[in-house]
């Protein structure tokens, strides 16, 4: 009867996988589950595949090892490992029910959780979508995986360092780093690309590009990523160096690649160049433009001031512009001081996504630049109605291989006593400096004190005196990953701060890196 239980649910799941029955696997997986079949001396190894509804959906590899009324139910994520939350919880839930995980399960997991939480590269040149919950995920199954005896592989430590990387974990990745070298694993380019994006993305371009340049053997991808490390940190000149160098060696562009040079001339004002290599997608390369080379185009003319020409790329785009496309022109439309193409684009966002908070703070900002306070108020109001908060502004910074993240105005730090009398010194330092606060977008018309001491407790200027009170006899970078694009006074406030401590402050925001080192910035103030 046992056998026969079997055979049936294994009968029916390959039925509902013809069947193109999404979802339906899963539940029969859970029956086996809930049914408990235990018989003292069981072995099954089944694969089954589903395409659904014409695309792949989710490989499942599944065997039962069942001894002494125990089992092992193992859920393996094979070539496209699962992205919707609901499937990784559900292999999450069955992964949880292995008493004694092998390498195999533990690489599983793991891999679903860091390709959920991947940086991503896309829309506006060089946005950092951001999914820290699954990067800490990853950590935290790692340090189980460490604690159970299991001796990490590549395809562990790829995913461990794909976690620090959006995490900007830079210890913790240094770690699996070295834990590659002392245990001769294979370094190869999956490796080595995974440790260019590590550091590319925790503000070490340097060690990136040694990474890089020790490399045996490069792909495509491994130029990929340092083109695209160059290009966030703003040297757009050597990323376009090295993409000559690509194309000479015989590899051939893809959009990524392109995607990446685009960023590049965006990030330096090379208006031009940025169009030519836009342009050669077709001409030369025989691809495509998808529409994140369009959100960079539009993102490299709203940059250079060439708002209405970014306008009409818009406007004659072949597919539908997406949100990503109007934030951009309303991005460009503020700093320029377009309003009237900043008000189109948020009346576009708001029938896009109406309760995204960023999109009204955009043009409330402009009308606040221009002592337009009625306005703002209004833009503010129409971002309640509907039922849009603003985003808080969040900072985590690495102190001594622990992350620290805060909010703006955060009182919750167990430090928060000493951090608020460094702030003090700070502000009592950048006064004495001829700092002046720039208040112009601070929400309201509010005295100009209170407008002061708004941003002063922005949460980077709090992880900035939290390092410094942690490491005050040392002269390491302060590293800062900053969920929102840094604002105008900030980024002048920590130009001086860099002078005053003599320390390299190191900021990864939503958009781009920006290095402060003795009272400059690598941007040069083209952000």
């Amino acid at each position: 009867m046992l056998h026969e239980n079997i055979d049936s649910i294994l009968s029916m799941n390959q039925k509902l996988c013809q069947h193109y029955i999404e979802h339906d696997m899963d539940t029969i997986f859970f029956l086996a589950h809930l049914h408990s079949f235990v018989p003292e001396h069981c072995s099954l190894n089944v694969q089954n595949q589903a395409n659904l509804k014409g695309k792949r959906f989710v490989c499942l590899s599944t065997y039962l090892v069942l001894k002494e009324k125990e089992y092992k139910m193992s859920i393996w994520m094979l070539q496209h490992p699962p992205q919707q939350d609901e499937n990784i919880g559900i292999a999450r839930y069955f992964f949880d029910q292995i008493r004694e995980p092998d390498l195999a399960t533990w690489n599983s997991i793991l891999s679903a959780y860091a390709r959920k939480s991947s940086v991503i590269f896309v829309a506006n040149s060089s946005h950092l979508d951001r999914n820290t919950s699954s990067s800490l995920d990853v950590l935290n199954l790692f340090g189980h995986m460490q604690k159970s005896l299991v001796e990490p592989s590549e395809v562990s430590l790829v995913a461990l360092i794909t976690a620090c990387a959006e995490l900007g974990a830079l210890c913790q990745g240094i770690w699996a780093h070295v834990y590659i070298i002392r245990n001769e694993l294979s370094f190869n380019h999956y490796i080595g690309t995974t440790l260019i994006n590590l550091y590319a993305n925790s503000g070490c371009l340097r060690f990136a590009s040694q990474v890089f340049h020790q490399l045996p053997h490069k792909d495509k991808f491994c130029f990929n990523a340092m083109i695209r490390g160059l290009a966030i940190h703003g040297h757009g000149h050597e990323a376009l160096d090295l993409f000559e160098i690509m194309k000479q060696e015989g590899f051939v562009p893809d959009d990524v690649t392109i995607l990446a040079v685009m960023c590049a001339c965006s990030h330096v004002g090379l208006v031009d160049e940025g169009r030519k290599h836009f342009e050669s997608m077709s001409s030369i390369y025989g691809l495509e433009p998808k529409l994140e080379h369009y959100c960079c185009l539009v993102d490299l003319l709203g940059r250079a001031g060439l708002v209405k020409e970014a306008k009409e790329r818009v406007l004659t785009l072949p597919m539908k512009p997406n949100a990503i496309l109007w934030r951009s022109l309303l991005g460009a439309a503020r700093v320029h001081g377009n309003l009237e193409i900043g008000e189109v684009a948020l009346r576009k966002l708001i029938e896009l996504e109406p309760e995204t908070s960023g999109n009204y703070v955009l043009l409330s900002n402009m009308y606040s630049c221009m002592d337009r306070w009625d306005d703002a108020k209004r833009v503010r109001q129409l971002m309640k109605d509907h039922g849009s908060d603003k985003m808080p502004g969040s900072s985590l910074v690495e102190v001594d291989g622990s992350l620290h993240e805060f909010l703006i105005g955060d009182t919750n730090h167990p430090y928060v006593k000493d951090i608020y009398l460094k702030l003090e010194e700070m502000n009592t330092k950048l006064q004495e400096c001829g700092h002046h606060p720039r208040t112009r977008e601070v929400l309201f018309d509010i005295e100009e004190e209170e407008k002061e001491d708004a941003l002063s407790y922005h949460s980077e200027k709090l992880a900035i005196a939290f390092a410094l009170i942690a490491s005050d006899d040392s002269c390491a970078p302060i590293r800062i990953i900053k969920n929102l694009r840094v604002c105008v006074d900030c980024h002048s406030s920590i130009k001086l701060l860099s002078l005053i401590y003599r320390r390299e402050i190191i900021v990864r925001d939503r958009i781009r890196f920006h290095h402060f080192d003795r009272g400059t910035c690598s941007c040069l103030d083209y952000w």
